[in-house]
């Protein structure tokens, strides 16, 4: 029985240490473990915000096939295609879209934009 202590004891400080450096990137359910600073989060948010803000708007309203355009959200797709290329999460893509659609949708109504 002393030996089958000694070998517990050995066996158990041979075992590697985990340090918060050699945890994996991913949970045990898939999730990725990426910290975003808050500044990051707050810049990306202006942006998105700003960019939903951009509409070019139109002096005389533009027709085409029974459709008339007052305005093109320029912002709106430019942002679209950014979180697309640079936001690597699935559910942040979400969430950015989201801001950006109700953003564009509130911005319409509002006196923004360049009149062309």
């Amino acid at each position: 029985t002393s030996n089958m202590a000694k070998q517990k004891q050995t066996q158990s400080k041979n075992r590697p240490r985990t340090y918060a450096r050699n945890r994996a990137a991913v949970s045990r359910r898939g999730y990725e473990k990426v910290v975003e600073t808050d500044g990051a989060y707050f810049l990306k948010l202006v942006i998105c915000v700003l960019l939903g803000t951009f509409w070019i708007k139109f002096a005389i309203p533009l027709s085409w096939n029974g459709f008339i355009f007052n305005a093109l959200p320029i912002g709106l797709f430019v942002g679209l295609l950014l979180v697309h290329k640079y936001e690597g999460i699935q559910f942040d893509r979400k969430i950015w879209y989201a801001v950006l659609i109700v953003v564009t949708i509130i911005s319409y109504f509002l006196p923004a934009g360049i009149i062309i």
